[in-house]
């Protein structure tokens, strides 16, 4: 139990959130447990769970083949809304829910936009949080734009088992290749088609060439690639597997390197099919003698949430005021949390159990009070926590015999040594049970009954300054409730006062909110005053005050008047320790309220390794943009790091303007347990909400080229403008779970050794204006993408992308002493000119840049950028299937590179420019020296 000893001082919430763990496990080959919900949102329809069947059962087929008889899909679970009518094939979930599925069948984020895609924000070779697919596409009514669903499912799932992007760029659909010609974005290159305007206008249809914009040097926004209806390449799956022939992943050796697709940005230019085969699914199997069996699918129906509270009330819960604390967040989960519909039950156990109330179900206060008055006063006796859960067991089977997907939460303070007697059959039951442990003494195997059983569990100290007890409780949401019926979190919010008696703050209720709007006020010596004014000025009520549980609270009627809300508090002890919190539902059920979602890459972690933060701000399916977002970070000894979590596309965070907001933490002060809690807020004319297509989107198929005519599809359904401003404030709390660090070095006496490089720099671009070639990047931080200091950059250059890839240190170096990096997320510029280039020899110069910090610790080499020095031939090229385009014209070889001779520096205002010399007659491949050695050149 030495573990545990450390949850000393301040609080410490250790809440492993299980709600975006999937269940999904490898076994012979097969996959289980996938989880597929249909949205309570979709109306009822029994084709879309047959379409649904149908969709996987073709999908496992395709996956078996395109993994090479290695993986197929077993069995799956169907979550079928509550609203939906039962049927006797449906059985009620154990551990499946709405939050956890792998897929999620839902209203498009904007009407009218059906486009699948996997909402993906993690490294390469990183699993990604759930796909979505909406209503329309799965029962077939999108094929034609976006092929077969069972096809398009195998993508998906790629992205979201494997990490893997697309091998197409909404953004950059086509670039300049070696051979000096435009070439869609897509691999392999052996697809083909035809590049061309085509538009449509009072019923008539005009197709042209596409023409080349005389600045980027590629095709104009207007142009589209029209794919062959007929093919025979068999990659890739990751660009188009509606065409037919497309069986395969691109591999090593048929992966164009040369495209801006998002897999070589993203995946440091490897193929698809190398980061698959690297994964952990494919070194546990080999491939099958046998084709496999077709999916075995459960259908399961949301029913009302079955729940017991099994609390402590042995000796040891009477000191340091664990009982009062127990009985605050308690109040605070039955008065607030608990969703309506909900069954509860109450069970108090010490030496022996018994039953305080049987499961009634929550329709009003009437049954809420009930249970508050069931609440333990006196703590005396022995601890037993198996007579606890078996009695809730019995209360639990009174109303439903099978106890699947029923929930205990448990509260103990104590060490229990025979609890490993109930630990199998609470595992056979198929409850589900949430560990709260109040104090150091928690018991391992209840610990292990928690995770094995998909709960969630607390670890919780003596001390309440931070209010982490009653978040804990507020984070036991039904993970199936219809999210505009769960309880959201504005404030949370604890301060302890000593010469200051005064605790004063605002709190903001937005118009997407303000039903069943809740006060909690808690203390823990004497009743502090309490006023709160409304938007308007006016003082509201009286609190409730519940003096023995050091309580207040206050329940604004009907739906809270939008605006900020002030509130003021004055203790009447010193020291005095005050909280308030402060939760709402949706206002409107048809209204999507603004959520705010946080984690860690990862729970436990070993120093000098750096964390992940991720905050995710959400209006149902659609980004917020413009927030303010920080991540409170507090360790066991209650030393407190505060981050400013950025959506810039930089550093940790992997998509620019996507809604989830990132930053590295690298700041351990000790090892053991750090707890998250992360704050969002909007300011008025300063959020948007982003109206774009989600970044991850399945490709749409624009038409198709058969027997030499294009037939196309309608035009995807696209918004005017990016984004709409949110014309008011809003917050919100979240908490974000805990992880737990070893191997930090003692720093009684000395500081941390600086182990962190900054952070790779992964939107380097380049782009030419006259003869000259301008570079812009998000400036990283010393450790990571966190602060500043005497860092320099390296940036070298190649003819050879993957030259410069796999030997950057042999690159050509430009100096760039005179240029001072900036602070850390700040836009750095840099540019040069290329001279005395004959386009007949020259292709592209390739780009890249590190960054070195004051201990000399180098990050990883950048994307790589590339510039194209030619004029390309807007002719149809290979990528109307013509092997040599234009007859008697000699192309140079694709590895064909610049001999970089001489570079001079040179500074135009406050911009740094390099002039460089390029010799016209040696390739740069054939002329590297066997030594290998850096060559810098001024």
């Amino acid at each position: 139990m030495g573990l545990f000893r450390g949850l000393v001082s301040l609080l410490v919430l250790f809440l492993l959130q299980r709600s975006n763990t999937s269940l999904v496990r490898l076994n012979d080959n097969g996959y289980e447990d996938l989880v597929i919900a249909i949205d309570p949102g979709v109306p009822e329809d029994g084709k879309l769970i047959e379409q649904l069947k149908d969709m996987v059962t073709t999908a496992s087929t395709y996956l078996f083949e395109a993994t090479q008889k290695r993986l197929f899909f077993k069995n799956v679970s169907i979550l079928i809304p509550k609203n939906w009518e039962g049927s006797p094939e449906y059985k009620r979930p154990k551990h499946e829910s709405y939050e956890q599925a792998d897929v999620r069948v839902a209203a498009p984020a904007l009407p009218g936009r059906d486009e699948p895609y996997t909402r993906q924000f993690t490294e390469c070779g990183e699993k990604a949080e759930y796909i979505h697919f909406t209503p329309d596409f799965v029962l077939g009514k999108k094929q034609n734009e976006y092929g077969p669903s069972g096809r398009l499912f195998v993508h998906e799932w790629a992205h979201l088992r494997w990490g893997v992007f697309d091998e197409y760029n909404e953004e950059k659909p086509f670039y300049n290749s070696t051979s000096k010609k435009i070439e869609a974005t897509r691999c392999s290159t052996g697809i083909t088609g035809k590049n061309r305007v085509y538009k449509c206008q009072g019923g008539s249809c005009t197709e042209n060439l596409c023409k080349i914009n005389s600045t980027t040097k590629l095709y104009g926004k207007d142009c589209q690639f029209f794919p062959n209806k007929v093919q025979t390449e068999k990659a890739s799956i990751m660009f188009m597997q509606s065409i037919d022939s497309v069986l395969e992943f691109c591999n090593a050796e048929n992966h164009n390197q040369e495209a801006p697709s998002l897999q070589n940005i993203k995946c440091n230019f490897r193929s698809t099919w190398e980061v698959i085969s690297n994964s952990e699914d494919f070194k546990n199997t080999t491939p099958m003698a046998a084709p496999p069996p077709p999916p075995v699918f459960s259908l399961l129906r949301i029913s009302e949430r079955i729940l017991c509270l099994v609390l402590d009330k042995s000796g040891s819960m009477s000191s340091s005021t664990r009982l009062d604390r127990m009985n605050q967040a308690a109040k605070y989960f039955l008065l607030q949390t608990v969703e309506n519909g909900s069954w509860v039950g109450m069970v108090h156990f010490d030496s022996a159990a018994s039953v305080k109330s049987e499961l009634i179900q929550i329709k009003s206060d009437s049954e809420k009070n009930k249970l508050l008055g069931s609440l333990p006063t006196v703590a005396l006796g022995g601890t037993s926590i198996c007579s606890g859960i078996t009695t809730a067991f019995q209360v639990i089977k009174k109303l439903n015999p099978q106890i699947d997907g029923s929930e205990i939460v448990l509260l103990t303070d104590g060490e229990d040594s025979t609890t490993g007697r109930c630990t199998d059959a609470v595992k056979q039951s198929g409850a589900i049970i949430h560990l709260i442990a109040l104090g150091p003494d928690a018991e391992k195997a209840v610990i292990q009954m928690s995770n094995e059983t998909g709960g969630k569990h607390v670890f919780a100290s003596d001390e309440a300054v931070n209010n982490g007890l009653i978040d804990a409780f507020g984070a036991l949401t039904s993970e199936n409730a219809d999210p505009t019926q769960k309880s959201l979190q504005l404030e949370s919010k604890g301060l302890t006062l000593n010469n200051d008696t005064w605790m004063n703050d605002t709190v903001i209720i937005d118009s997407t909110v303000g039903k069943d709007t809740f006060f909690l006020v808690t203390w823990e010596k004497q009743p502090p005053s309490i006023s709160l004014w409304n938007p308007n000025g006016t003082l509201t009520e009286a609190f409730t005050r519940d003096t023995l549980s050091k309580m207040a609270y206050l329940s604004i009627p009907g739906t809270a008047q939008v605006g900020t809300w002030t509130y003021s508090l004055q203790a009447k002890a010193n020291p005095e320790t005050l909280t308030m919190t402060v939760t709402s539902r949706a206002a409107n059920s048809s209204v999507p309220p603004i959520t705010v979602n946080a984690k860690m890459n990862k729970d436990t972690n070993s120093f000098p390794s750096p964390m992940i933060v991720y905050a995710q701000v959400l209006q149902g399916y659609l980004p917020i943009l413009g927030a303010s977002v920080t991540a409170i970070i507090e360790s066991n000894s209650g030393k407190t790091q505060v981050l400013e979590l950025l959506d810039n596309g930089a550093g940790a965070d992997s998509f620019k303007d996507d809604g989830v907001y990132s930053r590295y933490f690298t700041s351990y002060s000790e090892n053991g347990r750090y707890n998250l809690k992360v704050r969002a807020h909007g300011g008025t004319d300063s959020v948007r909400r982003s109206l774009r297509h989600p970044l991850n989107r399945a490709a749409y198929i624009p038409g198709w080229v058969v027997d030499g005519v294009i037939e196309v599809n309608p035009p995807r359904p696209e918004t005017n403008e990016d984004t709409q401003t949110i014309l008011e404030n809003f917050s919100r709390t979240a908490s974000g779970g805990a992880f737990v660090v070893s191997q930090v070095p003692d720093t009684t006496n000395a500081p941390l050794p600086d182990l962190f490089p900054p952070s790779q720099i992964t939107d380097l671009d380049a782009t030419s204006e006259g003869d000259q070639i301008n570079l812009t990047w998000t400036a990283p931080g010393d450790n990571f993408d966190v602060g500043t200091g005497k860092h320099k950059y390296i940036i070298r250059i190649s003819g050879s992308i993957i030259d410069l890839r796999d030997n950057f240190d042999d690159a050509l170096q430009v100096n760039t002493t005179d240029l001072s990096p900036k602070e850390a997320n700040s836009k750095e510029t840099f540019a040069f000119k290329p001279g005395n280039i004959s386009e007949e020899n020259i292709t592209h110069i390739f780009i890249a840049i590190q960054s070195v910090d004051k201990s000399n610790l180098t990050s990883k080499v950048s994307n790589i950028a590339q510039v194209a020095l030619f004029i390309p031939k807007a002719d149809p090229g290979p990528d109307e299937g013509q092997s040599n385009p234009n007859p008697g014209e000699s192309h140079p070889n694709h590895d064909s590179g610049v001999n970089i001779s001489t570079v001079v520096l040179s500074v135009v205002g406050s911009v740094v420019v390099v002039s460089i010399i390029l010799s016209t007659t040696i390739c740069i491949l054939k002329k590297r020296n066997s030594s290998r050695r850096p060559r810098t050149e001024f």
